[in-house]
């Protein structure tokens, strides 16, 4: 285990220096879960919901691109990263579960988990409020990265 990197010598907070790191491609897969119950799934029809709010995981998509973009105005001490590509892809697993995967993509001197993670979790949070006049048994769970590659080491969860 290393330092925490956003912390300096005296314990206080502080952005990260990336100014003498090399410019590499680098990815991040982040993946969130959202369980909506029967009552909302029974809803489903080629795989889209409908709500008088509109189309849930097209919303949903739009949503969590618009995250990932903004995630250094939300994040404390996350870089401004202008995105070479984001990706929101939503589908149904055999439990009935959503799951959410946004996918990022930038060359630059610093990785983009948090935009990944942040467009994972907007995403979701798009599906909730799209769904709740439905129902308020929804679950968020598992917002988790799930892959990146660049920067000092590439990683990936089974």
């Amino acid at each position: 285990m290393g330092n925490f990197t956003h912390l300096d010598e005296s314990g206080n907070p502080h952005m990260v220096n990336v100014g003498e790191k090399k410019v590499s491609k680098r990815m991040a897969r982040a993946r969130c879960i959202v369980e909506l119950g029967d009552e909302i799934m029974d809803q489903l029809e080629s795989s889209e919901i409908h709500t008088k709010k509109g189309p849930v995981f097209q919303t949903a998509i739009l949503a969590g691109i618009m995250a990932s973009k903004k995630t250094g105005e939300l994040i404390p001490l996350c870089h401004p990263l202008g995105l070479d590509n984001c990706e929101v892809q939503i589908h149904v697993n055999e439990d009935r579960a959503v799951v959410i995967d946004c996918t990022t993509h930038i060359t630059a001197k610093t990785g983009v988990e948090m935009e990944a993670l942040t467009g994972a979790t907007v995403a979701a949070l798009t599906v909730y409020d799209m769904c709740k006049a439905f129902s308020h048994d929804i679950v968020i769970r598992e917002v988790k990265l799930m892959e990146k590659r660049g920067g000092k080491r590439d990683f990936l969860r089974e």
